[in-house]
Order: C-alpha cells, then sequence, then structure tokens
C-alpha cells in the first residue's frame, strides 16, 4: 500500500510539473506573441488616439502649455464649416479621379505584360520604379512639366495645335494635375498585385477561350475581371484609404489652392495645427477622418467576406 501511495504522489507530481511547465510556455508565448508586438501599437496608435481625441474638444492652440474645455463645439464648428466640406468633397473627387485609373491602368499594363515571354522582371520593374520614388522629389519634376510656358506638357500638347492650361494655378485644373501625378506614381504598384493575380489563373481557361474563337474583350470579361475580383476590391479600397491620406504632392504642387480647390482633408488638418495653431480643431477633423478610413477598413471587411463565400 505504501508504495502504491509514494507512486502515486510521484505521478501526481509529475502530472503537476507538466501542467506548470504549459502554463509557463503558455505565458512565455503570450508575452512574445502578443504583449510584445502590442507595445508599439499602443504606443503609437492607441494612445495617441486617445490623445488626439481629448485634444478634440479643447481649444489649444498648439503653444501654450494650457487650454479650456469646449465639449463638442469644435465638431459643431468644423460641420457647419465651408471649408471642411469643400476638403471633404475634394477629398471624395481626388479619390474617385485616382483610385479608378489606377486600378484600370494598373489591371491593363497586367495583363499587357503577362503576354511577354521574356524580360517581364524588367518591365515590372521598370513600370514599378515610380512607386518606390520619393514623391516630394517626382511632384518637384511634375510642378516644372506643368509649368504653363516652358513646361514640357503644355509643349506637347503645342505640337497638336492645343494650348494647354495654367495647369497648377487654374482651380478647374490643379485638382486634376495632383491626380495625373499620383496615377503615375501607384499604378506600378497596382500592376503588381494584378499580375500576381493573372498568373494564378488556369491556363486552360485560356486555352479553353481561345478553341471557341473568344476575342479579347471576351477573355478580359469572362476570366480576367473575374478572376481577379479581389485583388480589385483589396486594392480600391487600400488605394482610397491611401488617397485620404495624401498630403506630400498637394503641398508641393498647390498648397491647397488656387482657392482651396485642392485642399483634401489632411491639407485642411495641416493648416489647422501648423498656419492657424488650432490643434483643438485640427484634431477634430482627425478624428472624422479615422470614422471615414474605419468605414472603408469595415466594408472592405464585409465584402471580402462575401466573396470568400462564393
Amino acid at each position: 500500500m505504501e508504495l502504491s501511495r509514494e507512486v502515486s504522489k510521484a505521478k501526481d507530481k509529475s502530472k503537476a510539473k507538466r501542467v506548470r511547465g504549459i502554463k509557463s510556455i503558455r505565458f512565455s508565448g503570450f508575452l512574445v506573441y502578443i504583449v510584445l508586438p502590442l507595445i508599439p501599437l499602443l504606443v503609437f496608435w492607441f494612445i495617441p488616439m486617445i490623445a488626439s481625441f481629448l485634444l478634440s474638444f479643447t481649444d489649444w492652440d498648439y503653444i501654450s502649455p494650457t487650454f479650456n474645455v469646449v465639449g463638442a463645439q469644435n465638431y459643431k464648428d468644423i460641420l457647419s464649416s465651408d471649408a471642411f466640406w469643400q476638403a471633404l468633397k475634394n477629398t471624395l473627387l481626388f479619390g474617385l479621379g485616382t483610385v479608378v485609373p489606377t486600378l484600370i491602368f494598373g489591371f491593363l499594363m497586367a495583363i499587357l505584360i503577362d503576354k511577354f515571354r521574356r524580360g517581364k522582371e524588367l518591365i515590372q520593374g521598370f513600370l514599378f520604379a515610380p512607386w518606390i520614388t520619393p514623391m516630394v522629389a517626382m511632384s518637384i519634376v511634375w510642378s516644372w512639366m506643368f509649368r504653363p510656358d516652358i513646361g514640357l506638357i503644355n509643349r506637347g500638347l503645342a505640337i497638336f495645335g492645343i494650348s494647354g492650361p495654367n495647369w497648377l494655378t487654374d482651380s478647374n485644373t490643379a485638382l486634376i494635375a495632383v491626380m495625373i501625378v499620383t496615377v503615375w506614381k501607384t499604378s506600378g504598384w497596382c500592376m503588381l498585385y494584378y499580375a500576381d493575380a493573372i498568373s494564378k489563373i488556369p491556363k486552360d481557361l485560356f486555352e479553353a477561350y481561345d478553341l471557341e474563337g473568344s476575342s479579347v474583350w471576351q477573355k478580359i470579361k469572362y476570366i480576367y475581371m473575374p478572376m481577379t475580383a479581389k485583388t480589385t476590391l483589396f486594392l480600391a479600397v487600400i488605394s482610397l484609404i491611401n488617397s485620404i491620406q495624401a498630403y506630400d504632392q498637394i503641398s508641393v504642387l498647390t498648397r491647397g489652392g488656387p482657392a482651396g480647390s485642392t485642399r483634401t482633408l489632411l491639407y485642411l488638418f495641416y493648416q489647422m495645427a501648423f498656419e492657424q495653431f488650432n490643434m483643438g480643431k485640427a484634431t477634430t477633423v482627425t478624428m472624422i477622418m479615422v470614422v471615414i478610413t474605419g468605414i472603408l477598413a469595415g466594408l472592405m471587411f464585409i465584402l471580402q467576406k462575401k466573396f470568400a463565400n462564393r
């Protein structure tokens, strides 16, 4: 009996030791894989987000050590401001005017590149180069190209007898000019995603359509577009979010002008925060931008689930 008790106690101790070891491993894994990655997110995202939200209820001028709590007055002032609604309109126009052409050009370039048997990687690298080029440097070059007197674009139009506009100083064309620069930079980025999606399409589909004598448009409509629909959805949402955050090209090319025709929500935030020194209203604008971005991100997840269930 005593021997059996000793054996039972030894088994219990061994089992307890294994349980403690498993708990220790789980706790270590929790620290390494969950807690540590959350620290940068907490420091650089959650805490600034909370601070910005609290500042949006104040009249802090970014300089004084004191401020007053004004409650929801900043939100009322912003939502009743013509400058805000103009900036929101410009942001939406800029988003549509850059996302749609970017997706179209990226999609078409990926299809054309897929036809090449040699030099495909070289062409992809060449088209992707604008994406890795700093936006500020690229915008400076484009500002010279948009000059009405000696700019390359207007000189090219003059060859066909067309008198080019004052791209960056005319309120009717300034936003279009910024869109052109943005589309030129981001099309190659979309092209890479589309090229990867196209490379995964079964070749049997193309062979079947070739046997039926299908046209190029039929292949695009019935093969390329359906098989890259998820990629298109992903790129559309990410590009829209990036368009909300566009700043560098607007700052270099137009500085939000003329007459606010290129002032987006992010540039409105910059002007309120660092030109008017009204950090309370500036952070109010950022909170509205966060809500818009969150809606777009939620829309992406909902649509992805719908596509995944098909």
